[in-house]
């Protein structure tokens, strides 16, 4: 199954903006979806289940808005579910997502089918997203529509295998939706993700850099001013593979040189609103993610001057 043509009239780019931790909010994914690329967010950026419920019904709104201003559908909403076992919020967060009547729902960290059913009963589209061969022929046993191929330049959680290689070795076997994340520096880059068999791409450092992300100025200008050098690769604050930007290490006082490796992954901590209040909590608020898009990263525009530039460098890849 490719990508629904119902699906495709709604985008001027075969585009998702990638679900950002504490980066995606509702102004930056109405743009998003507004500007005819799909608007993703991590349900986790809710601090509870109460303003995710606020979140989808804001955002559902300005969908009805934009289609009778411009008398046809916008590109979709899609919350993102982090589906791992440590995180207590899936069911209410699940019930939330089917209550506001998702389109599309991206699943991360952990397997996709303990949510499967009641996101297929809703006839809603399921993409997962996998690090590796395996994880994807999982996914795909699971039942998901479509698969996001972390590949090795992706910020925040990220994988480790070549993008070339990547989406060659998933569509032996698989002829479903595939998405690419990780490196999406422009529109020549989704052209070329397009060349490769994939049906859509993940654009996400360049939206951490725009006006409607929530992501703070000094977090945007220092997007602006590094280029994929300052990028490292650590396990030492989620328990996972991610790329994270040097210059905020030091400024948070560390060494790159000499992290500590964080254990076990535990998304209940990161997402507890009380830790996120706590001066010394350094992950995410005070150290930075960034993929290896990041020296494409020039100026901090509105999400319509650069969906706007993007379908421009498209359109002359296209060619």
């Amino acid at each position: 199954m490719s990508l629904p043509d119902t699906l495709k009239s709604r985008l001027r780019l075969p585009l998702i903006a990638a679900p950002m931790f504490l980066v995606s909010g509702p102004a930056l994914v109405k743009a998003a979806c507004r500007s005819g690329v799909i608007g993703a967010f991590p349900t986790a950026n809710c601090r509870t289940v109460d303003e995710l419920d606020r979140w989808l019904a804001d955002m559902n709104d300005d969908q009805k808005r934009a289609t009778d201003e411009t008398g046809q559908a916008v590109a979709p909403i899609c919350p993102n579910l982090i589906v791992h076992r440590s995180n207590p919020r899936v069911a209410d967060d699940l019930a939330a997502v089917l209550r506001a009547g998702a389109e599309i729902v991206i699943t991360s960290v952990g397997s996709p089918e303990p949510v499967m059913k009641p996101l297929k009963d809703a006839s809603c589209l399921v993409l997962a997203d996998v690090a590796s061969v395996r994880h994807a022929e999982k996914a795909v046993a699971s039942g998901v529509d479509g698969l996001v191929l972390l590949t090795a330049g992706a910020g925040g959680q990220t994988g480790w295998v070549n993008p070339f290689a990547f989406v060659r070795a998933v569509r032996a076997f698989w002829d479903g939706i595939v998405v690419m994340a990780g490196g999406m520096s422009d529109g020549l880059a989704i052209a070329a993700a397009e060349t490769l068999g994939c049906d859509l791409a993940y654009m996400g450092t360049k939206f951490i850099a725009t006006r409607e992300s929530l992501a703070k100025d000094e977090y945007k200008a220092m997007l602006v001013s590094s280029r994929v050098d300052d990028v490292l690769l650590t396990r030492a604050f989620t328990g996972l593979e991610t790329n994270m930007l040097r210059p905020s290490i030091v400024a948070a006082g560390l060494d790159p040189s000499a992290l500590p490796v964080r254990g076990a992954i535990d998304i209940a901590k990161d997402i507890n609103a009380t830790e996120r209040d706590k001066p010394d909590a350094k992950r995410w608020k005070d150290i930075w993610s960034a993929g290896h898009s990041v020296s494409g990263v020039v100026d901090i525009p509105s999400v319509a001057e650069l969906v706007d530039r993007t379908a421009r460098e498209y359109a002359v890849a296209s060619r």
